[in-house]
């Protein structure tokens, strides 16, 4: 929920966005006196419908989502929101394929709402999660100021296993059926957890991964690198540096087995420079001891933010998406959209 744009001054409505994991965005004018005590027996509307987004094929009753918690090693309750189809339980209660998303870093919230993009994971029996790990904002800035960032960037992290754990020891899911995914700051999540656990994983994708932490961090002649200190911490000082390397993705790659890994990166990405993914991959298949795959993409015209030709950024995540279902098992399920 959100405030939107209203510039009638001279008005008693309100304007909001709303949406949720099964609610497509929709804009409402409410009527502010009507929220009053004194009017609430009124029988006159106090919510009108303004507009909501359109969505192809898209029916509502068929979802349903919701929110659970996992326990985090020091007790703390981490929420996960998640959204599925009503009938993936018809015939008993077994696990199913899951992904699981997470980003914590920054302070963003990873709000759960809609996103159409999700939909082909949903219509073949996916289970879609999102992890609202320490170091987002989701649970006011103390979730991120004191429990997310510097010297406690690592409770991001153990807080993605125990979401992940928490799926897999209630049933939901198993290690073989179970996906992640972050991007940009997201990649540093997937590519730290999957250092520390990478049996709870089938498939992990990385976008636009921060991975060479030590190294980026440790060059001040890169534009972003001294504003990241303010997340990250400076690496010049003994604290700070031994603790970042202590969770650095590339810095803490070791011979074990890992899960198949998808990594994307753009040529022109400002933020997250390419040759981090490309060495991240590089050493992934010197050391790994399994046969999984370890996949790259690297678009030669994208930035940060993927494509931004609206074909070309549903196209790249096709190849995504793809790539999960193949891993999951799921490249041949019908979707119900087109049952």
């Amino acid at each position: 929920v959100g405030i939107w744009v209203n510039k009638n001054f001279e008005t008693d409505y309100l304007r909001i966005h709303y949406s949720s994991l099964t609610t497509p965005t929709r804009y409402l004018d409410v009527n502010i006196k009507l929220t009053q005590p004194e009017n609430q027996g009124s029988k006159e509307k106090r919510d009108i419908l303004i507009k909501e987004q359109q969505v192809l094929n898209f029916n509502r009753d068929l979802y349903v989502c919701k929110r659970i918690f996992a326990t985090a090693a020091d007790k703390t309750k981490i929420p996960i929101s998640m959204v599925h189809l009503k009938s993936i339980y018809d015939n008993g209660v077994t696990p199913k394929p899951t992904f699981l998303y997470g980003y914590g870093s920054y302070g963003i919230c990873i709000d759960p709402g809609f996103h159409k993009m999700i939909l082909p994971y949903l219509d073949r029996g996916m289970i879609y999660c999102i992890a609202h790990v320490r170091g987002g904002g989701e649970m006011g800035r103390y979730w991120y100021e004191e429990q997310g960032k510097y010297l406690n960037k690592r409770n991001t992290f153990s807080d993605f296993i125990a979401c992940a754990e928490h799926l897999i020891d209630n049933g939901i899911t198993t290690p073989d059926l179970l996906a992640c995914e972050g991007r940009s700051a997201g990649g540093l999540l997937i590519g730290a957890t999957i250092n520390m656990r990478p049996d709870l994983f089938k498939v992990a994708v990385a976008g636009v991964p921060f991975v060479d932490v030590m190294n980026t961090m440790c060059d001040p002649s890169i534009p972003l690198t001294t504003g990241e200190w303010e997340e990250w911490g400076n690496p010049n000082e003994h604290k700070y540096h031994d603790y970042m390397l202590s969770y650095s993705p590339y810095d803490n790659v070791r011979e074990q087995d890992y899960p198949n890994i998808l990594i994307t990166a753009g040529l022109h990405d400002p933020r997250v420079a390419y040759w981090e993914p490309a060495k991240w991959a590089s050493k992934l298949r010197a050391m790994k001891t399994d046969d999984n795959e370890v996949v790259t993409k690297f678009d030669l015209s994208s930035g940060h933010f993927s494509a931004s030709d609206r074909y070309k950024y549903i196209r790249e995540k096709s190849f995504d998406q793809a790539y999960v279902l193949d891993k999951l098992g799921l490249k041949d399920a019908e979707s119900v959209s087109k049952l």
